[in-house]
């Protein structure tokens, strides 16, 4: 991956001569023209105002910035804090996520109905575990990853284990509620997301130690390194640091926007790099517990390492402007909140798609009263996906039933001729989705 090109050092702008200081001050660009809070990388490809330089604007939108910086408990390997400010774009990519993402804001019918909402909950998860695990190396498909999930299948390999493992920790997550964060729940997470899948497993669930080469951040394409953490002896005070900022144990600065907090977690627990491996999957679950935690609950039904996994070196880039321009978290902040809303966006696609198709089956199934919602949704899924395979297991995982009901509920769609029953082994019973499923929903009698 090519570097960014770092802005101009202070001393650097210091040295303009004084007419160019004073066109440079009288510039009132703000810290972001044109809506765009850009890096020195990108914006000495602009055109500046009529007037001045490259470097004169530049000096013009950095005076704005740091007018209005605020600073948080983490400091870079200089010893300068990281910062942050709150321009237009990212407020207004803020008000998004709250217009949809707040518990306090009504959402869409399919994710609060008490019957739908532990599958698509599942579902979420499942997606999120798996291109999570997919971001650090996890080399399978997601059917057969998904398909491993809902059988309850054990894993044949360690890509398979590394999904299974933030499957089961992102479950974890949403079930701690309003508990505080502390080093030994980091190391907890830590611990599950990486179970039988180190090398050296004393290196689970805890931290890297001084006398150990610290792990540094690769663009494993071409070799680039593109972080060097901290040395480990500073690791216990960074994360009581981070502990106290989670649980937002010093407001000294006031009010912070709870998405705020959390992407901060995110980039702190990744730049800290604590661990011998597991460090992204660790952060993006402080993410979730720390959104869940303040009252974001829709967004446990959206994976975010799905849109980050869309544009890789877009995540990488924004994580490098911040450490090249005075540690400048803003860049970061504004890319995951853009992450958020798209992730968001994806969910509203796939709930308008949802609410047609659940729409569409209602009008073949007309009044009919031998189907509960479980087997609707199943055959909604069938007719987007004609062959696939069921079992009682990967129906029972989806719904959240007893064995016995998941049982039934193929049996009857069996016998009604909507399933076609196989053996998928000398064990195991399968229910495949015909082909010409929705054919028979129309000729099914009412």
């Amino acid at each position: 991956m090519k570097l960014p090109v770092p802005p101009p050092r202070p001393e650097q702008l210091n040295q303009m001569s004084e007419a160019e200081l004073r066109a440079a001050l009288h510039c009132t660009a703000g810290q972001a023209p044109g809506g765009k809070y850009l890096h020195w990388d990108k914006l000495r490809h602009k055109a500046p105002p009529s007037g001045l330089n490259s470097r004169q604007w530049w000096f013009a939108i950095k005076r704005a910035r740091r007018a209005s910086y605020r600073e948080i408990p983490l400091t870079g390997g200089a010893g300068q804090p990281f910062v942050y400010t709150m321009p237009d774009p990212l407020l207004a990519g803020l008000h998004r996520i709250d217009s949809h993402a707040s518990g306090r804001i009504a959402a869409p019918e399919p994710v609060t109905s008490e019957e739908s909402r532990d599958r698509f909950l599942i579902s979420s998860l499942i997606e999120e575990a798996i291109t999570s695990s997919q971001l650090e190396g996890a080399s399978t498909t997601r059917q057969e990853a998904a398909q491993m999930l809902r059988e309850h299948r054990r894993p044949r390999d360690k890509s398979e284990q590394m999904i299974l493992n933030n499957f089961e920790a992102m479950r974890h997550i949403v079930k701690l509620g309003d508990e505080p964060l502390s080093l030994d729940l980091i190391l907890d997470l830590h611990a599950r997301l990486t179970q039988s899948t180190l090398e050296d497993p004393d290196t689970a669930g805890r931290l890297q130690r001084p006398q150990e080469q610290r792990v540094q951040v690769v663009d494993h394409r071409d070799g680039t390194v593109l972080h060097t953490p901290p040395p480990a002896e500073c690791l216990p005070a960074q994360i009581e640091a981070l502990t106290r900022f989670a649980n937002a144990e010093a407001q000294g600065d006031g009010f912070l926007h709870p998405i705020i907090r959390a992407i901060i977690l995110h980039f702190w627990l990744a730049y800290i790099h604590p661990f011998v491996d597991g460090n992204g999957r660790v952060a993006r679950a402080l993410f979730y517990w720390s959104a869940a935690r303040a009252g974001y609950w829709l967004l446990e039904y959206v994976s975010i390492s799905r849109v980050i996994k869309q544009a890789p070196a877009r995540y990488a880039r924004s994580f490098l402007y911040t450490e090249t321009d005075e540690n400048d978290l803003t860049y970061f902040l504004i890319d995951q909140v853009a992450v958020v809303n798209r992730a968001l966006e994806q969910l509203d696609r796939y709930l308008k798609a949802k609410s047609e198709q659940i729409s569409r089956i209602m009008d073949l199934l007309h009044d009919n009263r031998h189907l509960n919602h479980r087997q609707i949704a199943l055959l909604g899924h069938g007719i987007r996906k004609p062959g696939h395979r069921y079992t009682i297991k990967t129906h029972q995982t989806s719904h959240q039933v007893a064995y016995a009901t998941a049982r039934k509920d193929l049996l009857d769609l069996a016998r009604m001729g909507l399933l076609e029953s196989r053996p998928l082994d000398k064990k195991t019973q399968g229910f495949v989705a015909p082909h010409d499923l929705e054919q028979r929903l129309t000729n099914l009698p009412g």
